[in-house]
């Protein structure tokens, strides 16, 4: 039976397992396997897992656990190793990695935000700031057969929210920088201009939460913050 993995910790991290449930119907009891100065904290991974909320729900719980009494690096929902023996071999062979990057996460945590433009906001925007945009805009609206002013006027638009929404995203995440100890970028989606991860020092949370708002109050209404945290640093892993 494959070993499914929760996290790796320090050999002399506290791993109090008996009270936590891993994945699995019945949920399957919690181990560790150590070698030398590190562990992974693992239990059997029961067949034809899929990401159910009851498993990723546990998942969660054991890495909130864990997380809770010392430096932990977080594997993510699914992570599995043919066996006990080969998780110890990838442990012992890869073990200064692994305790250089406990030693960077511990006491840290994650933050994820993304940042989205009210699309009526920064139409009016675009239309107020751009001579050419309000012409094409003009010609669409008066000539029912303007057919290439519509596709200049949607190329132009287009460009200008992408360029915009980039120059917000960097201004945005360099205010927040000093907040944080480090951050992690991640593709802008459709309806996003930013989409970044913050490890914050635990000691620190209130410090950046109080960031994260004047910086949202500075850009007022027009914009909508999504944060999500604390977590795990999956990112910074």
């Amino acid at each position: 039976m494959s070993t499914y993995v929760y996290a790796i910790t320090g050999a002399d991290h506290p791993l109090r397992l008996d009270d936590l449930q891993g994945v699995g119907d019945p949920p399957s009891p919690l181990r560790a396997v150590t070698s030398g100065p590190v562990a992974a904290v693992v239990s059997d991974a029961p067949p034809g897992l899929r990401a159910k909320r009851r498993d990723v729900v546990a998942h969660e719980s054991v890495l909130e656990a864990l997380m809770a009494d010392g430096a932990t690096l977080p594997m993510r929902f699914g992570l599995l190793g043919p066996d006990d023996e080969r998780v110890a071999e990838v442990l012992g062979r890869d073990a200064p990695a692994y305790q250089e990057r406990l030693t960077e996460l511990d006491g840290h945590v994650e933050y994820h935000l993304k940042a989205a433009r009210d699309e009526k906001d920064m139409l009016l925007e675009i239309m107020e700031g751009s001579e050419q945009a309000r012409e094409l805009n003009r010609r669409t609206r008066t000539d029912p057969g303007a057919h290439d002013e519509r596709i200049a006027l949607g190329e132009l638009v287009a460009r200008e929210v992408a360029a915009r929404g980039e120059a917000q995203a960097e201004e945005t995440t360099k205010r927040l920088s000093p907040a944080a100890a480090r951050l992690s970028r991640s593709e802008a989606g459709a309806t996003h201009f930013l989409n970044v991860s913050f490890l914050v020092p635990t000691a620190s949370t209130d410090s950046f939460l109080k960031a994260v708002r004047e910086e949202a109050e500075r850009l007022g209404e027009g914009y909508n913050f999504t944060l999500t945290g604390p977590l795990p640093p999956y990112s910074f892993v």
